[in-house]
């Protein structure tokens, strides 16, 4: 995808953030165009899930500033494992999606003849429309992160943000749901954020790669990225700070 000249839908800069004293993240300058599909990778305790959060709302930094341009109801967000280990959790897939209905109209919401159309469209979306009257817990690991893009979907986010959501899932399963992602961004040009370990499936989904090690070390091009020196560089001991391609 070409980069746009549109302001950034997500920006940060100069963001720090520590646990305490504690530091987690030093120094983040980052911008995420509309339309754009950035995975972030990095080292684990590197502060990739903390940076999520932050893009969230659910932390505030210590020091520097995070913008949307979107509301809070215009944001999806796909956390890892949702319901592992809720083995009586009551739900079909449909009352699933349903939920993200509630998310944007409130929780008195009464769902409409359309709400129940767009709750199938989501589903439709996901290929997963036939499996709308089975119990969540009745899906395997890659069926439920599928339902919970399409509970997401549901509420015409802006920004789609998911969380290691291959975490568990095996590797044909991976490949599928990254296939799924890239389809949706091509189709609905959303822009997604997503945290993984999978550098080989990031690399070839996404159109731009940041990798975090507590400072942000590369943010471009996931074909440079796949460089092994630069990736020996980023996952060795001795990380230092190394090419920056753009978004700073």
């Amino acid at each position: 995808m070409p980069i746009t000249t549109a302001p950034p839908i997500i920006e940060l800069k100069k963001v720090w953030f520590a646990y305490k004293t504690e530091p987690v993240l030093t120094d983040i300058n980052l911008q995420i165009k509309p339309g754009e599909f950035l995975g972030i990778v990095g080292p684990n305790g590197g502060g990739k899930t903390t940076l999520l959060k932050l893009i969230l709302g659910l932390l505030t930094p210590t020091k520097g500033s995070v913008h949307l341009d979107a509301e809070p109801a215009q944001l999806g967000y796909v956390p890892q494992n949702v319901i592992t280990g809720e083995r009586h959790f009551p739900a079909t897939v449909a009352e699933v999606v349903a939920m993200g209905r509630y998310a944007q109209a409130g929780l008195w919401h009464r769902l409409s003849k359309k709400d129940h159309q767009l709750v199938n469209n989501a589903l439709e979306q996901v290929t997963m429309l036939d499996y709308r009257n089975r119990l969540i817990n009745d899906l395997s690991g890659g069926q439920q992160q599928r339902v919970f893009i399409a509970r997401a979907l549901v509420a015409k986010p802006k920004i789609l943000i998911l969380d290691e959501p291959t975490a568990g899932v095996d590797s044909k399963a991976q490949e599928r749901f990254y296939a799924l992602l890239h389809q949706l961004h091509a189709d609905f040009n959303l822009t997604l954020v997503l945290v993984s370990h999978d550098l080989d499936l990031v690399a070839k989904a996404t159109t731009v790669i940041a990798c975090v090690n507590q400072s942000l070390l590369y943010c471009g091009s996931p074909t440079v990225f796949k460089d092994n020196r630069i990736i020996e560089q980023v996952y060795g001991f001795n990380v230092k700070r190394i090419h920056h391609q753009h978004h700073a």
